[in-house]
Formats: C-alpha cells, sequence, structure tokens
C-alpha cells in the first residue's frame, strides 16, 4: 500500500494563489469605493507578474492588458 504525501505548494504556486485571491476580493468590493478599483489592478498586475514567472505569458499578458484597462476605469471613478 502506497503512503500519500501531503501536496505542498512552492513559493511561485502560493504567489498566483494569493494575487488571484486579492483579484476577486477587490472585483467584489469596487462597488464600495474607487480605491477597490485600483487595488484591483495591482492585483491584475501581481496576476500578470505570476503568469510570466511560471512561463504563461499569454496569461501574463491578458492580465497586463486587465491591469491597464482597470487604470483607466479608476481614473474615471475618481474623477466622477
Amino acid at each position: 500500500m502506497k503512503t500519500m504525501r501531503p501536496a505542498i505548494m512552492d513559493p511561485l504556486t502560493l504567489f498566483g494563489l494569493f494575487a488571484v485571491t486579492l483579484m476577486l476580493v477587490t472585483y467584489a468590493l469596487e462597488a464600495r469605493s474607487h480605491w477597490y478599483i485600483v487595488a484591483f489592478a495591482g492585483a491584475c498586475a501581481l496576476g500578470s507578474a505570476y503568469g510570466f514567472l511560471q512561463g504563461a505569458w499569454p496569461f501574463g499578458l491578458v492580465e497586463a492588458i486587465w491591469a491597464g484597462v482597470a487604470l483607466r476605469r479608476w481614473l474615471v471613478a475618481k474623477g466622477a
């Protein structure tokens, strides 16, 4: 009988989990304040970094675009 070892996440995977969780939380809270929109942009930038670091450049590129879109939305929202 084989003994199963618990799965241990490496630091890069933990970073990716943190980035995506932060994206989810800040996106859900965007209606409360324009500061959550800029936080979402930052979380997207972290997600982009994760994508590039783990070798999934299409994911990294799309997340970088999302960060830019969110920054534009923040500029519009804070001026309103």
